[in-house]
């Protein structure tokens, strides 16, 4: 599943593409995705103009011009490429062939001309609108915890956040009740930088008072770095992940903990080998001699 920095990707290529344009033509080949799409889906983007495009945590968020927000998620499979014309034939997106075709499920056709296609081979990906004035209290979005790449995101935060809890550091990491949109790769990658075990406790980064200590400094710098790096390389293209270009991305040449079993540990001097365990049934890869 595409994690925060696939989607920022994502929706950023999307922006250059849709800001200040209109729906001209919304093809809506099917009632549902992984959910049935809102009734007169079609009709309700039809003429609509796209006044700024949001991420939060894994959804990208259309505002549009009639006080309503296009929410999207694009599950395991879902991805945009921009067609040269309605027919999807040619792309600079990838999936023009007829087996990719049969799954470009909407087609929106914008008011220069360019032409955007969502295709999900696996469905489990959706779609919905929702007034903006409601955006806080909508049941995907009102318990989301803090976005990591902003400044609610501090060592001050996730101490509050640590503090009494049981659970792992990992574990507090991929609670998006917590932090906003990391995923199983990003939080393996901040907690080697960090040199932090994934399997000791949260409540390592607060102090009886609730104070931060030195290691919630040192792992909200991690996960801001790791981010930012990952945005930079276009995120990480393990399976399906396409940018809306159709270039995959390269963050995955620079993962330094991630799918590295049985590897040398990456950080210099370090002797040890890199680990793969089980927590909260995902794949977790640390290396047992530098996190600690």
């Amino acid at each position: 599943m595409p994690e925060l920095p696939e989607v920022e990707t994502i929706r950023r290529g999307l922006e250059g593409i849709l800001l200040d344009r209109r729906f001209a033509h919304v093809e809506q080949r099917r009632k549902d995705l992984r959910f049935p799409l809102p009734e007169r889906f079609a009709a309700r983007l039809t003429g609509r103009r796209i006044e700024r495009l949001e991420r939060r945590a894994k959804y990208i968020l259309m505002h549009l011009d009639n006080g309503e927000v296009l929410l999207v998620h694009l599950g395991m499979t879902g991805r945009f490429r921009v067609a040269v014309d309605a027919r999807g034939g040619r792309s600079c997106g990838g999936g023009g062939d007829a087996h990719a075709a049969k799954h470009d499920h909407l087609v929106f056709t914008m008011s220069d001309g360019a032409v955007v296609i969502y295709n999900d081979a696996r469905r489990f990906g959706y779609m919905t609108l929702i007034p903006a004035a409601r955006l806080a209290d909508d049941a995907y979005l009102r318990d989301l915890g803090a976005e990591p790449l902003s400044s609610a995101f501090s060592p001050a935060y996730l101490a509050r956040q640590a503090l009494g809890k049981k659970v792992g550091l990992k574990a507090l990491l991929m609670d998006q009740r917590v932090v906003a949109g990391l995923g199983n790769i990003y939080v393996c990658e901040a907690l080697f930088r960090a040199a932090l075990d994934p399997a000791k406790p949260a409540s390592r980064l607060a102090r009886a008072s609730g104070a931060p200590t030195p290691l919630a400094a040192r792992l909200v710098v991690s996960v801001k770095a790791v981010l930012d790096q990952a945005i930079r390389a276009g995120g990480s293209t393990l399976r399906d992940y396409v940018q809306t270009d159709g270039k995959i991305g390269s963050f995955q040449e620079q993962f330094r903990i991630y799918g590295r079993e049985g590897q040398p540990c990456a950080r210099p001097h370090c002797r040890g080998t890199v680990r793969r365990t089980t927590l909260g049934g995902r794949s977790t890869f640390h290396c047992p001699v530098c996190q600690r």
